[in-house]
């Protein structure tokens, strides 16, 4: 190679190393512009949802959190009630989902033959796909009557004579009421919950579990000490994953949940959420201070799932920290 050719080369170098480097920067304020985008979202967002508040804030200040009526004629608007029946119906959807789906995910991972585990995760995935209103309509026309007249009167008759806990199964059986809202929305989340699962458990090299079972260890030993503990990251995200499903869910919820401004310790009762005050009542909201209020249940509502983020956060913080240690 002579000198004339050598320094061709060496041209062509710079400017392939010069155009990688473009490229490079180009790809980095992309980047740091779709992440700039996200954020930009959510400030325009809590800031929307602020400013529409602003006149119930101003009114009833923090009092609006723990005010319980709701009288849009002479404007005296609280949130407790909408605000407990969400974390009720979210904490019974995920007292009875999360062990349901970690039941689904062990039986796909662990127990089904092969040619059944296939057909079972693409039924999980068709479940998670049915739209809400589809989940409500059923829970309305099928569940609730077939839930009022065999299942409530049974939790009546038998767990409503116990002290203490007999009092979350008292009252007429109806059918609707907040218990019908967490079954129905046990079973939206249960499918997202499971998938998750399903592929996280996945993740566990196979070598661990068949070390384990070859020295003894049954199938539920291997999964609470070789697999749980390998994916509990993903299973709290699978988890937060759900639950923020729960806190959100507008139409299913309103169909079935009997909406009623009341706070009782009974399950059997009527009650309603946040997000089914804002799908009844936005539409007949007939003055400023009326679509303050409904606003100001959707910064409730935001600030919740805010709050459950930053737990989940802290959590996975917690367990990375202790797997590190």
């Amino acid at each position: 190679m002579n000198t004339r050719e050598a320094a061709a080369l060496g041209e062509l170098k710079k400017a392939s190393v010069a155009s990688r480097n473009i490229t490079d920067q180009v790809f980095e304020l992309v980047t740091l512009a779709c992440a700039a985008l996200v954020l930009a979202v959510l400030g325009a967002i809590l800031l929307s949802l602020i400013m529409g508040s602003w006149q119930t804030l101003a009114k009833h200040g923090v009092g609006f959190l723990f005010h319980n009526e709701w009288d849009p004629i002479n404007g005296n608007f609280g949130a407790l009630a909408p605000i407990y029946g969400t974390l009720v119906t979210s904490v019974i959807a995920i007292v009875i989902g999360v062990p349901l789906s970690f039941g689904i995910a062990m039986f796909i991972t662990e127990l089904s033959p092969r040619i059944l585990s296939r057909p079972l995760m693409v039924a999980i995935e068709l479940l998670a796909g049915i739209p809400s209103i589809i989940y409500g309509m059923w829970g309305l026309f099928v569940f609730a009557p077939l839930f009022g007249q065999h299942v409530q009167p049974l939790l009546h008759d038998t767990l409503g004579r116990l002290p203490g806990i007999g009092l979350l199964f008292q009252g007429p059986p109806m059918g609707v009421g907040m218990l019908t809202a967490g079954l129905i929305l046990a079973l939206m989340i249960t499918p997202f919950i499971s998938a998750v699962m399903c592929e996280v458990f996945d993740v566990v090299p196979k070598a661990l579990k068949e070390s384990a079972y070859a020295v003894g260890a049954t199938t539920w030993e291997v999964m609470v000490r070789i697999v749980v503990p390998q994916t509990k990251l993903g299973l709290v995200g699978g988890i937060m994953l759900g639950l923020g499903r729960a806190l959100g869910e507008t139409m299913a919820v309103t169909l079935v949940i009997g909406n009623a401004f009341l706070i009782s310790p009974s399950l059997f009762s009527p009650g309603n959420t946040i997000s089914s005050v804002l799908a009844n009542e936005f539409a007949e909201a007939d003055d400023d201070l009326y679509t303050s209020s409904l606003m100001a249940l959707g910064l409730v509502l935001f600030l919740i799932a805010v709050v459950v983020l930053v737990a989940a956060r802290l959590l996975l913080w917690r367990l990375r920290r202790k797997a590190a240690g």
